[in-house]
């Protein structure tokens, strides 16, 4: 009876047990009692579940090939530089050294040796254009059904989807936006949808593959749409939501089931204990936001929505970094710029629905105003994006004419390192500062003139795209209308076609 009560019990304990002594002890002992459960090999040792099953086992499944462009050594002398983080430097000089800016400044910074000069006098010098809205690529040209990839319009919830997986790298678009400066892009799915899917940032480069274009290192983005859109696809359906509030309720619903996902797959890891949770996209999108690795893109017009969903994100405890088209934003400016919130707008585009009637053109030059702003110009539009600085220009233009003094080398931040910002990618591109990549534009006038055209485009220190040099003057089968090689003005009006 004695060795049955005592089995697994340590010496010291057995013999106190033996002499019926009450109070003896075992102290500075680590080793299990009887009431320990015993350690398990789930516990000790991490369970590998099979290929696919995981998402933390290939966190980066279509990971970026991108490869710079050809490139040297140089620095573009003589230019007026904008560097986007708001200096303006006359007769200035940028260094690039192995595709990455190595010096800015003005007449007197030193140009080593071997390097190719570049003559930008009389020219001006921006960082390259951001784009953080396009859907190049995924709604290309030309505009048939068989090409309309951008809305997964099947769910008011596709938050599975990734825009990056309908992008065709050969759409023509691409081409046009790096003849007017853009080196970035942040690819976006639709906004039919409360959560549209995944985007992506792509180098404005052509490629076989999309990812070929991958910004390497830049966060996903998730898009959200609130207001009008998905009310009114789904409401049409006769499906929640058809309101404002089935929007919220929407939201709210996926958030929590998106928590308690990401609790499921949290103490699975710590215990490793019973059978893991079933992979789901769409949760495990959602819980990229919840953890910020995922960045929120949230098209959203009116003010008062803008309030909400920022209610929504204190709720479940992520951030949106970003309001799209945002043609309410000076109304609730201050706010924005008090949780850190960018805005992404327009100028002229207004009317064409309700929630887009209350607009102002001197919208993004307001939302600028308050400290720690971040006014952003997109374009959302295969035109617009090969003229986001004039765009920017027009804004500045009614903010001065309301009275602000906005100068010039603040604009150029809208589409530039505030872009950057709003997609993520700051700490990369977005502005010519020492150490950061060589995106760069010259232009022939001042970027804020309608008469300003981008003459030279470097993307990561290589030139993508010369005005004057053929050879960079991309072209492609897909650009109807336009006329032969080797046509000119005369044998056109003979009527050769």
């Amino acid at each position: 009876m004695i060795d049955r009560r005592l089995r697994g019990v340590s010496l010291a304990a057995m013999a106190c047990a033996v002499m019926a002594l009450g109070a003896c002890a075992t102290t500075g002992s680590d080793s299990p009692t009887a009431s320990d459960p015993a350690p398990t090999a789930a516990a000790s040792k991490p369970r590998t579940l099979a290929t696919g099953l995981d998402a933390a086992a290939s966190p980066d499944p279509f990971p970026s090939t991108y490869t710079p462009l050809p490139r040297s050594n140089s620095a573009i002398v003589g230019a007026t530089v904008f560097d986007g983080a708001g200096r303006k430097i006359e007769n200035g000089v940028v260094v690039i050294t192995d595709g990455r800016v190595s010096a800015v400044g003005g007449a007197n910074t030193p140009v080593p040796a071997g390097y190719t000069v570049v003559d930008a006098r009389g020219r001006f010098v921006t960082p390259g254009v951001i784009d953080v809205h396009s859907h190049l690529g995924v709604y290309p040209s030309p505009g048939v059904q068989g090409m309309s990839d951008g809305n997964e319009a099947t769910s008011p919830n596709t938050a599975q989807v990734w825009a990056e997986h309908s992008i065709w790298p050969q759409d023509p678009g691409f081409n046009t936006a790096r003849a007017g400066g853009v080196t970035t892009l942040g690819i976006l799915p639709g906004s039919a949808n409360l959560f549209g899917g995944r985007g992506v940032t792509v180098r404005n480069v052509p490629s076989i593959t999309m990812q070929g274009m991958k910004f390497p290192g830049a966060p996903h983005t998730l898009t959200m749409a609130c207001g009008e859109n998905p009310s009114r696809v789904y409401g049409s359906r006769n499906q929640s939501p058809a309101t404002g509030m089935g929007n919220v309720a929407g939201y709210r619903a996926a958030f929590i089931a998106a928590r308690d996902y990401k609790a499921k797959w949290d103490k699975w890891r710590e215990t490793g204990q019973g059978d893991p949770p079933t992979r789901n996209l769409q949760n495990e999108t959602l819980v990229g936001v919840l953890d910020g690795s995922i960045l929120v893109e949230n098209h959203c017009y009116r003010a008062d929505e803008m309030a909400v969903m920022l209610d929504i994100a204190k709720e479940f405890g992520y951030r949106i970094t970003t309001f799209h088209h945002a043609i309410e934003a000076y109304k609730v400016a201050p706010l924005l710029a008090e949780n850190g919130v960018c805005a992404a707008m327009w100028t002229g585009w207004w009317g064409f629905k309700m929630e887009g009637l209350d607009a102002i053109e001197a919208n993004a030059a307001l939302v600028d105003a308050p400290q720690n702003s971040c006014a952003v110009i997109h374009s959302d539009d295969p035109d617009l994006t090969q003229r986001l600085n004039q765009e920017a220009a027009a804004a500045l233009a009614a903010g001065r004419e309301a009275g602000m003094n906005i100068p010039e080398e603040r604009a150029i931040s809208w589409f530039t390192l505030n872009a950057a910002r709003a997609i993520g990618i700051d700490k990369e591109t977005g502005s010519l500062e020492v150490g950061k990549r060589a995106d760069v534009v010259i232009w022939s006038a001042n970027p804020l003139s309608v008469y300003a055209r981008a003459d030279q485009v470097f993307i990561d220190g290589g030139k993508a795209f010369d005005r004057f040099d053929p050879a960079y003057q991309p072209t492609s089968d897909f650009e109807l209308g336009q006329p032969g090689y080797g046509l000119t003005a005369a044998n056109v009006s003979e009527g050769a076609r």
